[in-house]
């Protein structure tokens, strides 16, 4: 295995609650009005310091999407996913775009965010719930073969 590369990124940061890893910045927010199956999130133009899983077709409040998790490379926490591919015209402006669900990232201010147990996936796209624990296993029996 070779020798982990991080960017350090300079501004108002968001980082994994975890290992403290830097992921994106406030400036490439492009909406903090999606919402996952446990609360906020936020969509981002550009994510860094972040591996992606395996491409899957996954049906979210908006349509179908193409979508790949995307975990963090400090801690190897899962944080979001990518839109690979929006299948209905109206949703196309996602595509290459990150999500961050914000309970998962330290924001700029050092504020952290709890899981909202209340939020059912009635948001603007929420996650289809078996993501998690499937893609980090997976993930990771990935890397350690």
């Amino acid at each position: 295995m070779g020798r982990l590369f991080v960017l350090h990124l300079e501004g108002k940061i968001y980082s994994c609650k975890h290992c403290h890893t830097h992921l994106a910045l406030s400036e490439d927010i492009v909406s903090k009005s999606f919402h996952s199956r446990h609360g906020k999130a936020y969509l981002f133009n550009k994510v860094v310091n972040v591996s992606f899983g395996e491409k899957d077709d996954r049906q979210m409040t908006t349509g179908m999407h193409t979508v790949a998790d995307i975990f963090c490379v400090g801690c190897g926490s899962i944080v979001g996913w990518k839109y690979e591919i929006a299948h209905e015209n109206s949703q196309k402006y996602k595509e290459g775009k990150s999500v961050i669900e914000r309970f998962k990232v330290s924001g700029p201010d050092g504020s952290n965010y709890w899981i909202n147990h209340e939020a059912n996936g009635g948001g603007s796209d929420a996650d289809d719930g078996q993501i998690y624990m499937t893609g980090l296993l997976d993930y990771l029996f990935t890397i350690l073969v």
